[in-house]
């Protein structure tokens, strides 16, 4: 892959050596956390089961006891469970920070963290979370969880980029990283066989996009090679249909959040282009039969990114202000094509920390690990 260096010169700050370093040495501090720290009363599974609300439901004033829920599209409910969430991606931005400081400085103490972190989240027998998402996103009142609710794991797609580069680390032991494959092996075989994971492969909005970006890494990190075709397959002939002639995405933007939607969706795209692209089948220049690709969706978006007041369609219902922030497509598909503009919005645009609503729509928050 191109690095950021040969194509532009980052200035001291975003994702600079000295940033990654000051990111890892923060996640150092930070309490290592597991899902069965806690748990929703709600929940149907176990302690080792993650669970979580739906974003958009809330309880029925008109019902005594709020059952069963009702939907109200892009207002998040702040009374929803959503614990699990936050401490699966602070795990998720502590190992990759902590394995982005170790890729740059060969540090044994961020390597030894990352690896404690990942033995206790997923293989230590007391602490580890179950390798199936069967109570995600559920619906008091109506469901126990949902297809949908895979998405809560888009955030650990960055994992196994981050657990190759502490391969050679004296700290990965081999049964630590023969481990943490059969467990990504073990969830990337619920996601394909579950009645939960074909309903969300089958989405036609960024939730199937979200779920391949998933079945991609995972599949890659496991040396599953059919999976690995399957989803650049996917990508040619499903996901790069949901892109209109003029490069949007007409299911975002039909949204209560058309703006980040937008950008939600492009995002991962990318991501699908970075990590399955090959020299013999390059997804950044692939068309479809209708002459579409990525760029495309670059084309239409970027516009917007550097002049949200020129944005023509409604307004995002919550958190309209917040956007854009800086995002790994923008590194990404800069380095890929070139563009300057992309790679200074990389730099110059604020780093998706907070509200949480921002930070949780960045899949990558470590992008040189996939560079």
């Amino acid at each position: 892959m191109l690095t950021w260096e040969k194509k532009y010169q980052l200035q001291p700050g975003k994702d600079s050596p000295g940033q990654i370093t000051e990111k890892a040495e923060e996640a150092l501090t930070h309490p290592i956390q597991h899902i069965t720290d806690v748990r929703s009363p709600l929940s149907e599974g176990g302690p080792h089961d993650f669970y979580s609300n739906g974003d958009y439901w809330w309880p029925d004033p008109e019902k005594p006891d709020g059952l069963p829920y009702i939907r109200r599209d892009g207002e998040t409910n702040p009374g929803n469970f959503d614990t699990h969430r936050h401490i699966l991606r602070q795990m998720r931005s502590d190992v990759c920070a902590l394995a982005a400081g170790y890729q740059q400085t060969q540090k044994e103490e961020y390597a030894q963290r990352a690896v404690r972190v990942l033995k206790e989240f997923f293989l230590s027998p007391e602490t580890r979370m179950n390798p199936s998402l069967t109570y995600a996103q559920a619906i008091p009142g109506i469901c126990p969880g949902r297809g949908i609710g895979i998405i809560d794991t888009l955030h650990i797609a960055e994992l196994p980029f981050a657990i190759e580069a502490l391969k050679d680390s004296p700290a990965m032991e081999s049964c630590v990283y023969q481990g943490l494959k059969d467990w990504f092996a073990q969830y990337l075989g619920w996601m394909l066989t579950s009645q939960n994971g074909i309903e969300e492969a089958s989405a036609d909005n960024n939730h199937s996009v979200c779920f391949f970006v998933q079945a991609a890494a995972f599949a890659l990190f496991t040396d599953n090679l059919p999976i690995v075709e399957m989803c650049r397959n996917r990508y040619k002939t499903y996901l790069l249909a949901q892109m209109a002639s003029d490069g949007s995405f007409p299911r975002e933007l039909g949204r209560t959040k058309p703006y980040s939607y937008s950008i939600f969706v492009l995002d991962n795209m990318i991501a699908l282009c970075q990590m399955l692209s090959s020299p013999e089948d390059d997804l950044w220049i692939y068309q479809n039969e209708k002459g579409l690709s990525i760029k495309n969706g670059i084309d239409f978006l970027l516009p917007y990114l550097k002049n949200k007041d020129s944005w023509p369609y409604p307004k995002d219902v919550m958190y309209f202000d917040d956007f854009p922030v800086s995002s790994s497509f923008m590194l990404f598909a800069g380095c890929r094509f070139g563009q300057k503009d992309l790679l200074d919005l990389f730099q110059t645009l604020p780093s998706p920390l907070v509200p949480d609503e921002v930070n949780r729509n960045n899949a990558i928050q470590s992008p040189q690990l996939l560079l």
